[in-house]
């Protein structure tokens, strides 16, 4: 019995090791073509070497979790398909003691990937927006990205849809460098260079509303040079619910609890504040329910991984393949369309963000008795 367990948990590993290998390989080839384009672009190497430091642990609680599907359904169709599964039967082996080791090796990750999904990961959204927040214009750039409002200028926030360079293209700016007026300013593109600790702007077809304080109308113009004061000076870093670890978001929750029933009253204010502390409250419940459920995909993966790949019992790898996309696929499909409905906290998303754990432990639990 030790034997045949030995042998099937060594081939569990083994299949493991490759195929998170080659996950891990997979997901990280784009972040690796960003971080050799930083390099060419002349970004500090030490720059360099943070960004991929907290870059490449998040995708741990990725490929972790796929590499285990995988490796459980490849490992258990290819003993099917040998009729490996049917001499152990004949020879009275139970199948739930050669599962045990992979599920226990999946309990494992499962923990590892609690610790990864509420320490690593916040840890590295926190370092990489802290990076953003200190570096120069010109090194910035190469880390902000399109299609984001850019909030980690202390005097102004700005939107570009497309870059190339120091060239940004579809730009919108709100300067709030003068204190007796806030200005947005509009662009079909725009040279961006850093003058000291200041922005310099030179924009093409570009408007600016309103041109001053003593003057509160659009002007309009072709070309205009445009300087924004001590934009760059260094900012109080705040974080945002992504960068909470977890203890730092239990603590955030129950100030929530509390503010919200501060907030409760008959009055409009109130009522219009303890919606929108509700919203945020729900929002990050729902971040911190999907940090377990992401984690629990380990163990779910293995326990429905298993008994779809004994039930395969062909020898091709492709329809084991196909079952580990679809398994995978289904479960974070779930996943995400709860995260989708964060705002809507009448329905509780962080409670039905578990519905996909739930649907795999319902599977298992029919599928398993049917293939001992």
């Amino acid at each position: 019995m030790k034997t045949i367990e030995r042998y099937v948990f060594g081939s569990f590993l083994s299949s493991f090791t490759l195929s998170f290998l080659v996950l891990t390989f997979v997901m990280t080839i784009g972040l690796m073509v960003q971080i050799v384009g930083y390099i060419l672009s002349g970004l500090p190497m030490k720059l360099v070497g943070e960004f991929a430091l907290v870059s490449f642990p998040e995708t741990l609680q990725w490929t972790m979790p796929l590499a285990l599907l995988v490796s459980s359904v490849l490992v258990f169709s290819r003993m099917s398909a040998d009729s490996e599964i049917a001499a152990m039967r004949a020879c009275g082996v139970n199948l739930l003691s050669i599962m045990k080791w992979p599920l226990a090796f999946a309990a494992l990750c499962t923990m590892l990937g609690f610790y990864i999904n509420n320490e690593i990961v916040p840890r590295g959204h926190e370092i990489r927006r802290t990076l953003k927040a200190k570096v120069s214009l010109d090194t910035g750039l190469d880390v902000l990205e399109p299609g984001h409002v850019i909030s980690d200028f202390p005097k102004m926030k700005l939107y570009f849809g497309a870059k190339e360079g120091n060239w940004l293209y579809d730009l919108v700016v709100m300067d709030y460098s003068n204190p007796d007026v806030d200005r947005m300013i509009t662009a079909s593109k725009a040279l961006v260079t850093s003058e000291g600790r200041d922005i310099a702007l030179d924009l093409y077809q570009m408007t600016v509303d309103p041109l001053d304080a003593d003057h509160p109308t659009m002007a309009r113009a072709s070309r205009f040079q445009y300087l924004v004061k001590d934009a760059l000076k260094e900012s109080k870093y705040t974080k945002k619910v992504k960068d909470l670890r977890f203890f730092e978001m239990l603590d955030a929750i129950k100030g929530y609890k509390a503010s919200i029933k501060r907030a409760e009253g008959s009055g409009k204010v109130k009522g219009t504040e303890r919606y929108f502390l509700m919203r945020e409250r729900s929002e990050m419940k729902v971040e911190f329910s999907k940090r377990f459920v992401f984690a629990m995909a380990s163990i779910c993966f293995v326990l429905v991984g298993i008994p779809l790949g004994i039930k395969a019992q062909r020898k091709e790898s492709t329809i084991g393949m196909a079952i580990a996309l679809a398994v995978s696929l289904g479960y974070y499909m779930i996943s995400i369309l709860m995260l989708s409905l964060h705002k809507n906290f009448a329905i509780h998303p962080e409670y039905l963000i578990w519905l996909s754990v739930g649907a795999c432990f319902v599977l298992a639990s029919w599928l398993i008795p049917r293939n001992l």
